[in-house]
């Protein structure tokens, strides 16, 4: 074992340990998070406007501040990119990450001297964790890629902006430096396509340890590496044992993953935003992620079936429960205040706190009152997969109102690394698996309102062919698993 790969699980022993003492303590945890966000914040422009100098507990806070999306927030968010101080937060942001937004254009999420620390700590604790649990830590004496945004930042009235992948790269640990991968020259490639062209090249004939990403880019990147090496990632990098993403579910892309590497490798799964890193998989044998309840945010948590309802209930901490869906709402030292941020959460685990990412608030089905969630879709395709060769590159599921006959149904959009002999048998597999999943949808079916779902074959990087064509091709751009209309499904290169 080398000196750093010692001194790792040392202090590995040392994060874990300090973990501990704020997860076997949520509620306190959380409710001094909370008296601290609201006293830095009392004399900030936000705080004067909910007088936050009469807010003593978090009934106080759920009167006083209502629920917002950016939208609702824009009108401060607007005076802290003119350049205003003391709006949102003490002082101004040291950085907007940049984002798309749906309605509104470019997003611009602040990130202060007080939130930024917490992203970098976040994804280091979450390599510690898997250190301390497994004993492994050869890997840090290997290399290391992460695919992410370009580090180029613009300026914005005296304040930096860029992608929050991009703002990261800047806080790479001197210890990590000769390490990390790819170069700098390379990271700053702004097309997707070229730059890991790029990257395959610059990192061929390395000893590749570890790869971080989003899953449907890393893809790209190990299919390019398998074509230039004729022979499978893992022979390529024989070292490479760790594969670290978020953004996604993994689930959907293992088998194609493990095809492409040609074995199995651990993987620890992320849960980082632009507006907070909220989780990380602190185990390799429990299921969830770790809630960060000590890492300046505030969370609520509003009953996903509640939550267009009129002043739906706001749940803390203590009283989630198991497998609920939950919008997930946060107030944290960036200043963001009961902020939305569109995806929903539900915990594996209470002691302590584990959540996955069930889906987006705005991603779902239910042009039939079925309400179907992104991870009810991703269940129900692996199920299908299950026991058979087929391998799934990418999907979308989208409904279709107005058959040119029969019944209307769910249409699943589905490019297919290896398909099924039988298409219309592997369709069947997935309504039943969806049925189980989803018993408003089961009553659908039953009642002859739906029919069954309809499987759509998506040409051969049709999925990377419609993120180019509006733009999103690469970074930390994701494709909806789920959508209600049929704006992307119409715009897919499909063929019979």
């Amino acid at each position: 074992m080398s000196l750093k790969a010692f001194l790792a699980k040392q202090f590995a022993a040392v994060i874990h340990a300090k973990t501990q003492r704020w997860a076997q303590n949520p509620v306190a945890t959380q409710q001094k998070v909370f008296q601290d966000l609201i006293r830095q914040a009392e004399s900030t422009q936000f705080g004067k406007d909910h007088n936050f100098n009469n807010i003593h507990s978090f009934e106080d806070f759920a009167l006083k501040v209502p629920v917002r999306d950016y939208e609702a927030l824009r009108p401060y968010v607007d005076r802290v990119v003119k350049g205003e101080e003391n709006i949102l937060w003490k002082g101004k942001p040291i950085y907007f990450a940049k984002t798309s937004g749906t309605t509104s254009g470019a997003k611009y999420i602040p990130l202060t001297t007080a939130s930024m620390p917490y992203h970098i700590e976040a994804a280091r604790n979450a390599i510690l964790s898997y250190i301390h649990e497994t004993g492994k830590a050869d890997f840090v004496d290997g290399k290391m890629i992460f695919l992410q945004g370009s580090p180029i930042l613009e300026e914005k009235n005296g304040i930096k902006l860029g992608r929050l992948s991009g703002i990261v790269a800047h806080y790479v640990p001197k210890y990590l430096q000769k390490n990390r991968m790819p170069s700098w020259e390379t990271n700053c490639i702004d097309d997707w396509e070229t730059k890991v062209d790029a990257v395959v090249a610059e990192t061929f004939n390395e000893n590749m340890a570890v790869i971080s990403g989003i899953p449907s880019w890393v893809q790209m990147y190990f299919e390019k590496l398998k074509e230039k090496g004729n022979k499978p990632v893992g022979e390529i990098f024989k070292n490479f044992n760790l594969f670290i993403y978020g953004g996604v579910n993994y689930e959907p892309y293992r088998a194609k993953f493990e095809n492409l590497i040609g074995r199995k490798v651990d993987a620890i799964e992320l849960f980082p935003a632009s507006e907070g890193f909220f989780a990380y998989q602190d185990s390799q044998k429990e299921k969830g992620m770790l809630l960060l309840l000590n890492s300046g945010i505030f969370y609520e948590f509003i009953k996903a079936d509640e939550f267009f309802t009129e002043n739906p209930k706001r749940y803390t901490i203590g009283e989630v429960e198991v497998g609920i869906n939950y919008v997930l709402i946060i107030s944290t030292n960036a200043g963001l205040w009961a902020y939305n941020i569109g995806d929903t959460v539900q915990f594996t685990s209470l002691k302590p706190y584990r959540v996955i990412v069930s889906g987006r608030i705005k991603h779902y089905i239910s042009a039939f009152g079925e309400h179907v969630i992104g991870k009810e879709v991703e269940a129900a395709l692996q199920e299908a997969m299950e026991g058979t060769k087929v391998r799934v590159n990418e999907f979308t599921v989208a409904p279709q109102i107005n058959p040119v006959e029969g019944l209307p149904y769910h249409e699943w959009f589905i490019e297919f690394e290896n398909e099924p002999s039988d298409l219309d048998d592997f369709a069947l597999k997935i309504d039943k698996a969806m049925r189980k999943q989803n018993v408003y949808y089961d009553d659908l079916i039953t009642g002859h309102v739906l029919r069954t779902v309809m499987v759509t074959k998506v040409t051969q990087s049709g999925f990377q062919e419609y993120m180019k064509s509006i733009g999103k091709l690469g970074g930390q751009n994701k494709l909806p698993r789920l959508s209600n209309d049929r704006k992307i499904a119409d715009a897919l290169p499909t063929s019979k």
